[in-house]
């Protein structure tokens, strides 16, 4: 059996009906924490979805992980220790080790903003998958 596994996100306008976080008192709606689902060993990933004004409410730092946002919908900022960076469709952030963050949807954001964290701890990644192979007699299945 191959080692993989698949999970369906839904349409963006069912997000908001998840409710997850990693601890009861961290729950809420909007947040799906889709390496509870899946058996990940290296990243993880949230979906997450805010309504116009809506905040984290919240600022928080990592020791060991560090995290990708990748903002698909919406317009929003985020903070990052001293700075407030704008973030909308297509912005991704980076957030090392030690970093400072919280994030909101603006006021006036023309839709929900909607975005993924991806976070990934342990080994450093290498520069190039060099670990790949590839096999370029194999035929495509469609």
């Amino acid at each position: 059996m191959s080692d993989y596994e698949v999970t369906q996100l839904g349409g963006f306008d069912d997000w908001r009906e998840h409710y997850g976080g990693f601890r009861p008192e961290t729950s809420r709606e909007g947040r799906r924490v889709v390496d509870h689902e899946l058996t990940m060993q290296y990243i993880g990933m949230t979906a997450n979805v805010f309504e116009p004004g809506e905040e984290a409410g919240y600022w928080h730092a990592h020791a060991k992980v560090e995290e990708l946002y990748v903002f698909l919908t919406g317009r929003g900022q985020m903070g990052l220790d001293d700075d407030v960076v704008d973030v909308g469709p297509g912005s991704a952030i980076r957030v090392g080790q030690g970093v400072w963050r919280t994030w909101r949807a603006l006021p006036d954001s023309p839709e929900p903003m909607r975005w993924f964290c991806i976070r990934a701890g342990g080994e450093q990644l290498p520069h190039l998958p060099d670990d790949s192979t590839r096999d370029p007699d194999r035929p495509s299945p469609w």
